[in-house]
């Protein structure tokens, strides 16, 4: 769905002071259908804007205000107006898609698979982090526990973030299962008790906190969550999944591909150094790059192991 625009309304005075020849009044009606048939009628002209929602993998209030501030970047150098939204959970973001309540996703790697598959949309482009496209994801236990590999944690509790985070529940999952570990995708074969905390920060707070034994994330949550060194150097890990690759921003179909075209160069041109605190504050990364969906097979061979799968 693009930008529309409305018409602009008119009252009976200004058609008045502006009465033309009868004789003409054929003609201009004609004209006038014309011009509003093609939405250029008037100088009033205003667009709809494109709704960007953004997974809500940190504090949802947080990232509401640092997601207001990039989309007014976005919509100043791009020209294509856009606003912000979080969902309120991961599956939020692709009903949201579904339904076309957005037209633009940031979204996690299963989600963007998630949004491909059942939304139709394509990848625009693709998050660099730390200088890299690609993570890991880590089961975080706290060093004084005596845990020292994957085998340990059975018996034990774990947070996982959400069922389709792919570095908070998906990968680590997988890793379990190719490890023998856990049977029939089912967490509670090997763990005494498994949740979800909803969000990064979340899990590994409650491994601190000793509410769990351990808690699966990704690779630089310590750093980006918990950010005092004396509480990071409590955390240490005992398994870590294969790379990730990272995803981005993703856009369903309908929206022009002339509006797409803008806001694909403008998404690569932002990045630092006179954009890194803006793009710190949504989730911490460096930047964009080019993306393609090849580079989400992976992605999708995980989610197959797990039944992810459309129905048939």
């Amino acid at each position: 769905m693009g930008a529309k625009c409305r018409r602009p309304v008119r009252s009976r005075d200004t058609f008045a002071a502006m009465r033309p020849p009868v004789h003409a009044i054929g003609r201009c009606a004609v004209v006038l259908l014309l011009l509003a048939g093609v939405g250029i009628l008037g100088c009033g002209r205003s667009e709809t804007p494109l709704t960007l929602v953004f997974t809500p993998s940190r504090d949802p209030t947080a990232l509401k205000e640092a997601g207001d501030a990039f989309a007014k970047t976005l919509a100043e150098l791009s020209g294509v107006p856009v606003r912000a939204l979080v969902a309120s959970d991961y599956a939020g973001v692709i009903e949201a898609l579904r339904s076309k309540r957005v037209e633009l996703a940031f979204v996690h790697p299963v989600g963007y698979v998630l949004a491909n598959r059942e939304a139709g949309c394509r990848i625009l482009v693709r998050d660099v982090w730390g200088g890299k496209t690609a993570y890991t994801a880590r089961f975080y236990v706290r060093r004084d526990r005596g845990l020292q590999r994957l085998e340990d944690l059975r018996g034990k509790t774990v947070a996982f973030v959400d069922p389709a985070s792919s570095s908070g529940y998906i990968y680590p999952m997988v890793l379990l299962m190719k490890q023998g570990l856990v049977r029939e995708r089912d967490p509670k074969t090997f763990f005494k008790d498994a949740l979800f905390a909803g969000t990064h920060e979340a899990a590994l707070q409650a491994v601190l906190h000793g509410r769990v034994d351990a808690a699966a994330s990704f690779d630089k949550a310590p750093e980006l969550h918990l950010k005092d060194p004396a509480l990071i150097a409590q955390i240490g890990f005992v398994g870590e999944t294969p790379e990730i690759p990272e995803a981005g921003i993703c856009v369903r179909p309908g929206v022009p591909d002339e509006t797409v075209a803008k806001l694909k160069r403008t998404l690569l041109s932002i990045k630092a150094p006179q954009h890194a605190a803006l793009l710190k504050q949504i989730y911490d990364i460096d930047g964009f790059v080019e993306a393609d969906d090849r580079d989400y097979q992976p992605v999708r061979d995980a989610m197959q192991l797990m039944n992810l799968n459309p129905p048939k």
